[in-house]
């Protein structure tokens, strides 16, 4: 009894031990550069974000953050790749949300999900997206663009950021309001999408105001209508599209940093708590709204409220147009 008694005290102090040196780990943390998976390309607007918020928490944390940019199959590839990771925090998901829930409700078997593969980590804000044309087309506003798109009796395609994204559920809920058809092409992402829509090879697209932005200063893409709730105060003179005469088609389409299952509170809280100094500064802000982005800071148990809620309002939307992936 008294041998038993003696391996057991030498168990629980081994425990005790293991404990305390994964907490020191974790303390410890970050010991090496920390990759950060997008399932989106270069120059869009979730790599445009990612690098205004990887960067500076580098330097809080005190190592760098490299970005790899994992695009195609509506997000998927990236965020397999992201969930496959080990869960020991060198690994972290700058996600573009919105896209990744309408994903998750349009492919059948989706091979990963934000709710069952990651923990939340924070919000980091919204871009919102809006309606570009090439210049070419002869339409000002939207009820112009409505009828000009009638007018095509389906001879014409239109553009989003690929399968199952944002843009592409956008494009497809306007097709169906206005009663057109068109013919749908998909990219992995805006990067690779607006040089078609500039060239004229597309008609329109529903885009970022980040990515768009600096087309449309230099007079090669129009801006039609916001699909937000309010007008971007960089395009004061461009409305919504419930202005516009398109009503409950405004969408808020969040962004935010997830880590893969199992990664240590200790190192989440560390990462939330230097995320939500970058968000808040006024300078940091400042330099964002130039760009169309919104930064909005939320905790994890408050993101994790989100995900949730994202994922059920797109499964209702998807299930309701009865959209499916082309």
């Amino acid at each position: 009894m008294t041998h038993l008694k003696s391996l057991l005290l030498s168990i629980c102090l081994l425990l005790s031990l293991l404990g305390s040196t994964f907490a020191t780990a974790d303390t410890d943390w970050p010991k090496k550069p920390i990759v950060a998976i997008l399932s989106f390309p270069a120059g869009g607007s979730t790599d445009i974000f990612a690098r205004a918020v990887l960067a500076p928490l580098g330097d809080l944390l005190g190592q760098a953050i490299v970005i790899e940019n994992k695009p195609g199959a509506g997000g998927m590839i990236g965020l397999q790749a992201a969930a496959k990771a080990v869960p020991d925090g060198y690994t972290i998901h700058f996600s573009a949300l919105t896209n990744q829930s309408i994903s998750s409700a349009l492919f059948k078997n989706p091979p990963a999900d934000l709710r069952k593969d990651f923990a939340p980590v924070a919000l980091v804000g919204t871009v919102p997206h809006l309606i570009v044309v090439n210049p070419s087309v002869p339409a000002k506003n939207l009820s112009e663009l409505i009828a000009f798109i009638k007018s095509k009796k389906g001879d014409f395609n239109y553009a989003s950021q690929g399968n199952g994204s944002l843009s592409h559920l956008e494009s497809t809920l306007f097709m169906q309001r206005i009663g057109a058809t068109g013919t749908h092409i998909p990219y992995k992402g805006s990067s690779f999408a607006l040089p078609d829509l500039i060239a004229g090879n597309t008609l329109m697209m529903f885009d970022s105001v980040t990515a768009s932005l600096p087309h449309i200063q230099s007079g090669k893409l129009r801006p039609i209508a916001i699909a937000a709730a309010e007008r971007s105060p960089l395009m004061p003179n461009v409305p919504t599209l419930a202005q516009d005469g398109m009503k409950q088609f405004d969408v808020e389409n969040f962004y935010a940093i997830y880590v893969p299952k199992g990664v240590s509170p200790a190192i989440i809280s560390k990462m939330e708590r230097e995320i939500r100094k970058i968000l808040t500064n006024p300078d940091f802000k400042a330099r964002m709204a130039a760009q169309g982005i919104h930064p909005q800071f939320a905790n994890s148990e408050k993101l994790a409220e989100i995900t949730a809620n994202e994922a059920n309002k797109w499964e209702k939307v998807v299930q309701s147009a009865n959209i499916k992936v082309d």
